[in-house]
């Protein structure tokens, strides 16, 4: 993808969501927003100066959302263990509700069971904060 840029508005949006996953990190590998959980990434972020894009796990969801235009597979040989890339050119309208979705069902793949369950429990008051956004 060439130089790394800042992240988008939507894209700056859907970091601080996968960060307040339970026991969520950050690295920066490659200059790419890696998001993990237990050392294992479960989501990549990354902008340049025309396009934003994001990696995600979706065991369940993936056969779908390789059907929206703005889906592939993911590079690299992920694609064959269930990680779709979404890329968006600046500017363009981005589906942040669906985006959110592919984030929790990424989390939940790669999460340890005791971590997945930690979610159940913190539901309500995850669902008020994320329609205040």
């Amino acid at each position: 993808m060439g130089t790394t840029g800042r992240l988008t508005r939507e894209g700056t949006t859907l970091r601080k969501l996968a960060l307040s996953y339970p026991e969520a990190t950050e690295d920066m590998p490659w200059g790419h927003h890696a998001i993990k959980v237990k050392g294992k990434s479960f989501l990549f972020l990354t902008a340049d100066a025309g396009t934003f894009s994001l990696s995600a796990k979706l065991p369940s969801s993936g056969g779908g959302a390789l059907k929206l235009p703005f889906a592939s597979p993911t590079e690299y040989g992920l694609g064959w263990s269930g990680w779709v890339t979404a890329r968006f050119p600046r500017g363009a309208r981005v589906p942040l509700d669906v985006l959110r979705l592919w984030v929790d069902e990424s989390y939940r793949a790669i999460a340890p069971k005791r971590l997945v369950a930690q979610l159940a429990r913190d539901l309500p008051r995850k669902r008020r904060n994320r329609s205040s956004t």
